[in-house]
């Protein structure tokens, strides 16, 4: 860099330096640390950046994937211990406290998960864009970090419609006592995580209705960590439509069901929809999801019908010491069952799952043991098989 010009930056740094040393009160930005990471916020509260992170150690025997097909049940078994998640996540504001922006990256696989901004300037009439997980159930909606059971349902495999792009419009209406509503109507590309790209001319459209009828919603988190002296309750119900060369998505993005092949553009139409309720009163909560879908190949004419459920419930095991702030203690347990194909109601999958939870932080700083049996029947085929699993994981949060 040319001499003058080091001079010339010099000379306007002594400057800038003399006029703010005049000023009385010169504008100070402020750092706090939050539930949200660490927070940067300019003088005058017009912009916002929050950095956080997050580490997720799991171990598990005999492994960590759910069983999907009968041989699964008879694989090597193959003890680990891995780094299960590993989030960059960068939120905030900018321009206007209202105009918000969110950022996460998966550092593990290298993988942008999410990228919105969101205008949220009227409580009933907000807008979104970008990719992020579609607000269609509960327990995917969560946060992998929240979750009250160790990891989400066999159900949430085969339901999900997972991060998708596109737009929404959403908002709450709060009109006193019973009449208090969330919902989200959203126009997605509906070929999942990373697609640049629609594989036909339709999108897909969704749809979510929440009821809170007494007067206030359950927040989108696992487990009831703090005293609940009123109950808290939420009914909703959910439907999508979509045709796309996939019949599901997960966060690599669009996939394929058992028993269905790599798809032509279009050639699936899949509709379906839940009914979900969630509770937490005093130390206790609630979860349910029941899901339906249809899924019809436009180039056999063949139409499959799924149906999945799960309930799940979690109680404090030391209130006292959790008033006091310190370690909380939870046991949590779910049941889940799904039918992959409703005519061949001789064909099922469940799940039994336990949970064990210590929390040093709440949902900042836990470790989670879980036991989990699996029970596979096809009797179309006439073969069964049964397995066990347990885990343990640390999930640290900064």
């Amino acid at each position: 860099m040319p001499l003058k010009t080091v001079c010339i930056f010099i000379l306007l740094g002594s400057l800038q330096g003399k006029i703010l040393a005049f000023q009385e009160q010169p504008p100070q930005s402020e750092t706090s640390y939050s539930s949200r990471g660490f927070q940067f916020t300019s003088a005058d509260g017009l912009y916002r950046l929050q950095l956080a992170g997050r580490l997720q150690f799991r171990f598990a025997t005999p492994a960590d994937q759910d069983p999907i097909t009968y041989d699964d049940f008879f694989e090597q078994k193959q003890n680990l211990f891995k780094i299960n998640r590993a989030r960059f996540k960068v939120g905030g504001h900018a321009h206007k406290p209202w105009l918000k922006y969110y950022f996460e990256y998966e550092l593990s696989a290298s993988r942008l998960l999410d990228f919105r901004v969101m205008v949220e300037k009227w409580p009933w009439l907000s807008f979104k864009f970008g990719q992020w997980k579609s607000e269609y159930t509960r327990e995917r909606v969560i946060s992998s970090g929240n979750q009250q059971m160790m990891e989400r349902s066999i159900i949430n495999r085969p339901f999900t419609l997972d991060r998708q792009q596109g737009a929404t419009i959403y908002g709450r209406w709060d009109g006193g006592g019973l009449a208090n509503f969330n919902y989200h109507l959203m126009a997605l590309t509906g070929t999942g995580i990373g697609a640049r790209n629609n594989d036909d001319s339709r999108l897909m459209y969704s749809g979510r209705l929440q009821w809170n009828f007494l007067g206030d919603g359950v927040a989108m988190s696992g487990s009831a960590l703090e005293f609940y002296s009123e109950p808290v309750a939420s009914l909703a119900l959910a439907g999508s439509t979509n045709s796309s060369q996939y019949t599901r998505y997960s966060s690599q993005g669009g996939g394929q069901l058992v028993g269905f092949e790599n798809g032509s553009p279009g050639q699936y139409q899949m509709d379906q929809f839940l009914i979900e309720s969630s509770l937490k009163y005093r130390y206790f909560s609630w979860h349910s999801e029941f899901h339906r879908k249809n899924i019809l190949d436009r180039e056999t004419d063949r139409l499959t019908r799924l149906q999945g459920w799960f309930v799940q419930g979690g109680i404090l095991l030391n209130p006292k010491q959790a008033a006091s702030e310190g370690t909380k203690l939870e046991l949590a347990g779910r049941y889940a069952l799904f039918q992959p194909e409703m005519e061949l109601q001789g064909n099922r999958e469940r799940e039994y799952s336990l949970a064990f939870n210590c929390f040093f932080n709440d949902h900042l700083n836990k470790m989670t043991v879980d036991i989990t049996r699996f029970d596979f029947e096809e009797e179309s085929v006439n073969r069964e098989a049964s397995g066990w699993r347990f885990r343990v994981q640390y999930d640290f949060s900064f």
